[in-house]
């Protein structure tokens, strides 16, 4: 294999310094916390030669050392602490990098660290040796992995830090059939979208952008030629090219405005490398969002499960790459699983072939006594599948602890280690290795790309496809199941709870939806079902009530339009009441049912709307307006709840309805108009006759018989004499004043032309006057809508609404 040689600037070792303990440097999956809280001085590896070498070999190891105590330690020295002899088998070589080890017998001399005694003080070191000077025994047959332990000790030769690596050396006659080993990508992410229109913050720009996360992934499936399987999340594909495509909105949860932010270059160079870095590699997708589908299993609610898969949803990779998936594949989160889970991974992912993807943690040891493979087979309720165990010891160490370039260099030596004792364990036999990094994988830079090359260089191992691994002879292994233990890494019962209550919500928005559907909710409900959710809870609620806040504004969007002042006046004991209808979507049209009842059907009842009439279609920005008989029983203010109901539905609600209040009166704004009016007329009248009264009796005081009324003979009819309805010649005037024609108090009217105090008559009205028992108009009102009583005005959202009435006779006529 050719030596990879790396030279790192001390500058950039100031991150490595924060990792204290040895053992988390040697073995960052399974570092004790403690250790990390002991180590006095860290240490960091910025060179190690040969990766891989023979008995020959001349040996560079190098780092620095850092004092972080903030006080002095005197007498620092640095030494290499080793074994001539090679590791025996894989528990061995855990056990080694996983302790502080005092038992490696060979020592070399110290060197000074004076530098490093002064607190925050870093200083550099190396060892450059050969495995001749060491006196490696050289291995025979097989690869031979040797420990190196670089210590630093204190005046009293008291270890106060370390770290602990391996060295690989090649037999001079190999005997053995390299590992085959194929590799799965992880391409998947946190959730960054609530909505399908906003983003909750812009990390992805970074993650994409050339260093970040997703960029050093694709690149380094694209700089090596070891196959490699995809797995990918349509999820984050539907987010990148949502960027790369126009302009998107980033609101930050609980922001009141969002930013706008212009169409993604960064995201459309990844895309392009992404197809690139993927032309003859396979790849698998993952349910939509990635949901937790135990957790969804455990509380029976298994739908969206089937949406997550649907190939609407899944569909977004086979649009962006080109090319529909190869590899029909089913990854459990951490690749655990219950019988439950499997079933539903079994019938929706991997259907009449493909495979499981799961941790070698779950799956007990050949029985047989035989060296484990990674495939298997696995029985659910449907048939028998076969599985693909990725390495649990390797997948720790690739995924954990190798964000730094210190601990880049400990897991590219680990791998190596590791590989090759699985080789050495049985020389004879073909072994077979997945290794699937955990779903959110960091790799430091270059750190992917070169366990790829070594991968495809190393002696020991054959780099292969996941389909030739999954096409091997499976061996059998006893599944152990799902423990208990794992529940409480699964989304909590709260989290789903509520994700649940924003689901039925925004299925009542989908149902009231006609033509294109334009808005969904569908794929926002499934990536708040993430498990990425599973280590962010207080972010996972924080993108819940944005979710719900967003739903609830769209919904609002189509209402009832309440008054403005939120009451409705009815003049008369019958009318009918305005309901005003509304769909502010800018692109989308709806359908709804319009339902409106009374609270207190004693006093208030109202007449259903014909069915026809009660179901509204409305296009964006549409209005619609229905008026609803009413029928009531007294004076006051009686409540009326509107409410949108889906159409085809059980009664199915749309949102919280609108009540309103309707004020009742037993006269109309029209009748008081004319009921007042005819008080003025009396009025006047009254007073003109009073007035003509005294200047009668005036004129018989002064003695001249003169009325200033004209004639005044017998039956001449004349003001103040009794006229037609009244018999009996010679009443005097003056004892019934304000007395005319018909017997009803004077109005000036001539006998017959109609009432004068706004009560209606048995005989016609006069032209021009309100039928009987119907308010005359009111001028100010405007026109009414044809068949409606006059005074109802055209919309209830423009100033206090008004219903038409009727008024009944005092006297019950």
């Amino acid at each position: 294999m050719t030596t990879v040689k790396r030279a790192m600037a001390l500058a950039a070792l100031l991150p490595c310094f924060a990792m204290a303990a040895p053992a988390a440097l040697a073995s960052p999956a399974k570092a004790p916390s403690q250790a990390r809280a002991r180590a006095q001085v860290a240490m960091a590896l910025t060179r190690i030669t040969p990766k891989s070498g023979t008995a020959n070999s001349k040996i560079e190891i190098s780092g620095a050392a850092k004092n972080r105590t903030g006080r002095q330690l005197p007498g620092l020295t640095v030494r290499l602490r080793y074994s001539a002899q090679p590791v025996t088998s894989r528990s061995q070589l855990d056990q080694i990098a996983t302790a502080q080890q005092n038992s490696l017998p060979n020592v070399t001399r110290p060197q000074p660290l004076a530098q490093a005694a002064a607190p925050g003080v870093k200083q550099n070191w190396s060892f450059r040796t050969s495995a001749g000077q060491l006196g490696l025994r050289a291995p025979v047959g097989t690869p031979g992995v040797y420990p190196m332990r670089v210590e630093v000790l204190n005046s009293a030769q008291q270890v106060v830090g370390g770290l602990t690596t391996f060295l690989t050396l090649l037999p001079k006659q190999p005997r053995y059939k390299p590992v085959a080993v194929g590799w799965v990508l992880p391409l998947i992410d946190r959730m960054h979208r609530t909505n399908d229109r906003t983003f909750m913050d812009d990390e992805l720009t970074e993650e994409m952008s050339p260093g970040g996360r997703l960029s050093r992934l694709v690149d380094a499936g694209a700089a090596t030629d070891t196959p490699v399987t995809w797995a990918i999340d349509p999820a984050l594909l539907d987010d990148v090219q949502q960027m790369a495509s126009g302009d998107y909105y980033v609101k930050a949860p609980g922001a009141k405005k969002g930013v706008k932010k212009e169409k993604s270059k960064v995201a459309a160079a990844w895309l392009t490398a992404l197809k690139n870095a993927t032309k003859g590699d396979r790849y698998f997708v993952l349910p939509y969002g990635d949901p937790d589908i135990t957790a969804l299993v455990r509380r029976k609610t298994t739908r969206d499960i089937g949406v997550a898969f649907d190939a609407r949803n899944t569909g977004i990779a086979t649009q962006v790459l080109g090319r529909a998936p190869d590899a029909h594949v089913a990854w459990p989160a951490a690749g655990v699983g219950g019988p439950g889970t499997l079933d539903q991974l079994a019938k929706y992912a991997i259907k009449d072939s493909g495979s499981f993807l799961m941790s070698s943690s779950q799956f007990e040891e050949p029985v047989t006594g035989a060296q484990p493979n990674a495939t298997t087979t696995l029985q659910t309720h449907l048939s028998s599948k076969k599985t693909l165990l990725y390495d649990d010891t390797i997948n720790q160490i690739v995924s954990g602890g190798s964000g730094s370039a210190s601990g880049a260099l400990l897991t590219e030596q680990r791998f190596l280690a590791e590989t090759a004792m699985i080789t050495a364990e049985a020389p004879s036999v073909q072994r077979s290795l997945v290794v699937a990094p955990d779903r959110l994988w960091n790799p430091a830079d270059g750190l992917a790309k070169d366990l790829l090359t070594f991968t495809k260089g190393a002696d020991w191992t054959h780099e292969v496809p996941l389909s030739t691994i999954e096409a091997a002879q499976p061996q059998a292994r006893t599944f152990h199941g799902y423990s208990d233990d794992y529940e409480k890494y699964e989304l909590g019962d709260a989290h789903l709870d509520q994700t649940r209550s924003i689901a039925k919500q925004a299925a009542a928005f989908r149902a009231v939806m006609t033509g294109p559907v334009k808005i969904s909710y569908e794929r926002a409900v499934l990536r708040l079902e993430s498990v990425a959710w599973r280590t962010s809870q207080a972010r996972a609620k924080r993108a819940r009530r944005e979710l719900q806040d967003e739903l609830k504004r769209d919904m609002h969007m189509v209402r009832v339009v309440p008054p403005k002042n939120g009451r409705v006046l009815m003049g008369g004991s019958s009318g009918r009441l305005p309901v005003l209808v509304e769909n502010r979507l800018s692109d989308q049209s709806v359908k709804v049912r319009l339902v409106v009842r009374s609270e207190n059907t004693a006093k208030l009842q109202l007449s259903p709307l014909d069915p026809e009439d009660a179901v509204l279609e409305l296009r964006p920005g549409e209005r619609a307006q229905r008026w609803i008989p009413a029928q009531a029983a007294g004076n006051g203010n009686f409540q009326i709840h509107t409410e949108l109901l889906i159409p085809d539905s059980r009664g199915r609600a749309y949102g919280d309805g609108e009540t309103i209040t309707v004020a009742v009166t037993g006269y109309g704004r029209i009748a008081l108009l004319i009921t007042g009016g005819g008080l003025a007329v009396l009025f006047v009248g009254v007073g003109v006759r009073a007035s003509r009264a005294r200047r009668r009796r005036k004129a018989e005081a002064a003695g001249d018989g003169s009325t200033g009324m004209g004639s005044a003979g017998t039956g001449e009819p004349g003001g103040g004499l009794p006229g037609p309805g009244l018999s009996g010649p010679g009443l005097p005037a003056a004892e019934f004043p304000g007395i005319s024609g018909a017997g009803l108090p004077g109005t000036g009217h001539p006998p017959g032309t109609g009432p004068s105090s706004g009560a209606p008559t048995s005989g016609p009205a006069a032209p021009g006057a309100p039928a009987t028992g119907q308010a005359a108009p009111d001028p100010a009102a405007g026109p009414a809508e044809p068949g409606d009583p006059a005074g109802v005005p055209g919309s209830a959202a423009e100033g206090e609404a008004t219903g038409g009435g009727e008024h009944r006779r005092r006297d019950g006529s």
